[in-house]
């Protein structure tokens, strides 16, 4: 995996979430207060839909919201992930859609839940570049900066697919 840092470089996002188009949210399960220390990002009844990349205990979100959990690695993923990941962002433009607000979340809210995020934004229309470049604006700097991700949006993410399964 090709990343613009190292992982321990990283550093934490200032806010649990934000809003990188009307609706649509991409956060973190921890985040840095002014003091530098580190929280924890928990969700309760802030959205309608809650899309998890990497599962903690006690992160929410509460019983009665939708919460799609699908685990990936910040690193290569097998066709069987990525058929994941353009699912969570089908479900997101779908929900969307509907007016209702999404969450999609992984450790940082940086690569994971960029790699969901950019893939709707590309159902809606955009390019790779343009996705990448208002999710960094966004939400961080920080943010998609595993390079194997970028470049798994700018091929295409059911191309990645399908060549994932040929190498299998």
């Amino acid at each position: 995996m090709r990343t613009r840092g190292k992982e321990s470089e990283v550093p934490a996002p200032d806010r649990p979430w934000d809003e990188i188009v009307p609706g649509l949210w991409m956060g973190g399960h921890e985040f840095r207060r002014e003091a530098g220390g580190l929280e924890s990002a928990v969700v309760r009844d802030e959205f309608d839909l809650v899309q998890t990349l990497l599962r903690r205990p006690g992160h929410g979100p509460d019983e009665d919201v939708e919460h799609h959990v699908w685990p990936i690695p910040d690193g290569p993923l097998d066709g069987t992930q990525l058929a994941g990941v353009i699912r969570l962002a089908e479900a997101a433009g779908e929900a969307l859609d509907g007016g209702r607000r999404v969450l999609v979340r992984c450790h940082h809210g940086y690569n994971r839940s960029g790699l969901v995020v950019a893939h709707t934004l590309m159902r809606r229309g955009g390019t790779a570049e343009e996705a990448v470049r208002l999710i960094r604006a966004r939400r961080s700097p920080w943010a998609l900066h595993n390079d194997l991700f970028v470049e798994y949006l700018r091929a295409g993410l059911v191309t990645a697919r399908l060549l994932e399964d040929l190498a299998e």
